[in-house]
């Protein structure tokens, strides 16, 4: 294994009261890989920007007789390699900008799996657990509707994110078609596979995390039975790519949910430990040797960190006392922009999200080729494309970090600007 970095003192990133947003992080990202590429400034200017923002207005009667109004967004970013593409989330959280770096994120990780999608990302400000399932299903109704006109399987395609799920697709997916006189399948991805979904879709975003992390170990030249793994986050992102990582020989050896983390240096047996879906909040209740905090997880001396729970965690404040050797992004944004820059001058590389978690919208795309084409794929096959398609990406990537001397993340976005700058010139600018 590699010794592990020293702190690197960085003044301007000492203290980060607060990190920036989704959009900020986006922009300063974009500008950061045209640094490297020859681009029509035009073009870079055009991508900092959203085509459109449909701010809406979603009503529904609660249970007891009451009309509550709640906000909804749906940020479409760049739509010149195909239709938009990006999750719809129910959150307290949603705001306008945060949909547009969102959004963002979503074009760039299209992008760089090569996939012909466009960026977008939705949701409605709300807290789903303050509603029972008849008030989010007519929620999510009243929301397809007053989505209708600008989604659609050729236009927009939403998915599941935070505070939604398979059911809430399924819901969304039959208010579009009942509206459009046919069904619809491939107006949503995401979705149960009895009603057009694809087999493997609620873990192919855990799953992806573990092929990278494979690849990973790889490229560092280490050997994955002796490569220490932590997992921030247990649920369908982390726990996936624990147990896929446990299975392949890694050793996984702390996991947390919202509550804490377990830690045993000879261990864990991940398939034991029960994952979110499985028992919500169980994971300080599994018998191992030492409970640690959510905090204290982001320090543990391990080979591979794999932040997979929420953005944001490691910060300016935090990043210092990081002791992994290598960071792979579960969760979206996990790490901030000082943050990530205070890691490159330790040499701590970062593995980013829109390569590692890619594995959701990659399949989501094989789900939409099969509502397209009225033909289910198996599991066996959807692993498959999805092991291809992630080896792929994985080449593309490291090719630039090694031609061009760049973090992963740069090399990554790098990737991904190259093809949508090159299809903006090929399209050229309507008159």
């Amino acid at each position: 294994m590699s010794s592990k970095s020293t702190a690197v003192s960085t003044d301007e990133t000492e203290t980060e009261a607060e990190p920036e947003s989704a959009l900020a992080t986006a922009r300063r990202q974009l500008d950061r890989a045209a640094a490297e590429l020859t681009l029509d400034p035009n073009i870079v200017e055009r991508l900092k920007h959203p085509a459109q923002v449909h701010e809406v207005t979603v009503p529904i009667r609660r249970d007891d007789g009451t009309l509550e109004a709640y906000t909804g967004f749906r940020a479409q970013h760049d739509s010149v390699r195909g239709p938009y593409k990006g999750g719809l989330r129910f959150h307290p959280g949603v705001t306008r900008e945060e949909c547009i770096g969102l959004s963002m994120w979503m074009t760039w990780k299209c992008a760089v799996m090569d996939l012909p999608f466009g960026g977008a990302k939705g949701g409605v400000v709300v807290d789903p657990k303050d509603l029972s399932e008849e008030e989010v299903e007519r929620l999510t109704r009243r929301f397809a509707q007053e989505l209708r006109d600008v989604v659609g399987p050729h236009t927009d395609i939403p998915a599941p994110d935070m505070g939604t799920d398979a059911q809430t697709m399924s819901w969304f997916m039959d208010a579009y078609s009942m509206q459009e006189g046919e069904t619809t399948p491939g107006v949503v991805t995401g979705k149960p596979p009895v009603i057009g979904g694809s087999e493997g879709r609620d873990g192919a975003p855990g799953r992806s995390v573990a092929i990278i992390t494979r690849e990973a170990v790889k490229y560092y030249d280490w050997d994955l039975s002796e490569t220490t793994v932590a997992v921030q986050g247990f649920g369908s992102v982390g726990a996936n790519a624990a147990r896929l990582l446990d299975d392949w020989g890694a050793n996984v050896v702390a996991v947390s949910d919202v509550n804490g983390a377990i830690y045993d240096p000879d261990g864990l047996d991940t398939r034991d430990v029960p994952t979110h879906k499985e028992e919500p909040e169980a994971v300080m209740t599994y018998d191992a040797p030492q409970k640690l905090s959510n905090e204290e997880i982001l320090e543990l001396d391990v080979d591979v960190l794999i932040p997979a729970a929420i953005g944001n965690v490691i910060t300016a404040d935090n990043a210092d006392d990081i002791q992994a050797d290598v960071i792979v992004e579960g969760a979206n944004g996990p790490t901030t922009f000082a943050a990530d820059e205070m890691l490159t001058e330790r040499g701590i590389p970062v593995i980013p999200d829109i390569l590692a978690n890619a594995g959701g919208v990659t399949v989501s795309y094989f789900e939409w080729l099969q509502d397209i084409n009225r033909r289910a794929w198996s599991l066996e096959r959807v692993h498959e494309e999805l092991e291809s398609e992630m080896n792929d990406a994985w080449n593309a990537v490291r090719d630039e970090v090694e031609a061009r001397d760049v973090s992963w993340r740069d090399a990554a976005y790098i990737v991904a600007l190259e093809r949508i700058a090159e299809a903006h010139e090929r399209r050229g600018v309507w008159p």
